[in-house]
């Protein structure tokens, strides 16, 4: 059994998120998935929409994934490729390079991304929005994650 092992915030979850969900799963027979916690976002000086209990609940929702756990730091990523006995560490290619040293663990992947959408993109789109849209954004945004669970 092949098991491949990805990262990511996943906030404001979007179809290059599905996108890259779905070919990681195609690699391997195991799709197992760090999550990005609050804490260690905001460490990285990185705002979430979407708390990270919802977001790991979304990602886990996604028929591709295997399994999720919490992502709390950068030096993680060595133990949980043998704690998941992992193959493959596979992320998108905007991470070229970044993660060579994990080789001597395990196959190294980078990605194509799906340029036309991320969660930076979302969230620039989100600036206008003040007060009350806001709001208004965020209880959709909890409508839909509430969707995505049922049909998970």
């Amino acid at each position: 059994m092949t098991t491949v092992i990805t990262y990511g915030t996943f906030d404001l979850f979007h179809i290059g998120h599905l996108n890259l969900l779905r070919r990681l799963k195609m690699k391997g027979d195991r799709l197992v998935v760090g999550v990005s916690t609050d804490e260690f976002n905001t460490s990285k000086g990185k705002f979430t929409v979407i708390p990270y209990e919802d977001r790991a609940e979304i990602v886990a929702s996604v028929r591709h994934v295997d399994a999720v756990f919490p992502e709390s730091s950068w030096e993680q990523k060595t133990q949980d490729i043998v704690t998941h006995k992992a193959d493959i560490f596979a992320i998108g290619d905007d991470w070229q390079g970044k993660f060579d040293f994990l080789k001597e663990h395990c196959e190294v992947i980078y990605l194509p991304r799906t340029s036309s959408v991320s969660s930076t993109m979302l969230k620039k789109s989100l600036n206008p929005l003040q007060g009350q849209k806001l709001a208004d954004f965020k209880t959709a945004l909890d409508a839909v994650a509430a969707l995505l669970h049922d049909l998970g």
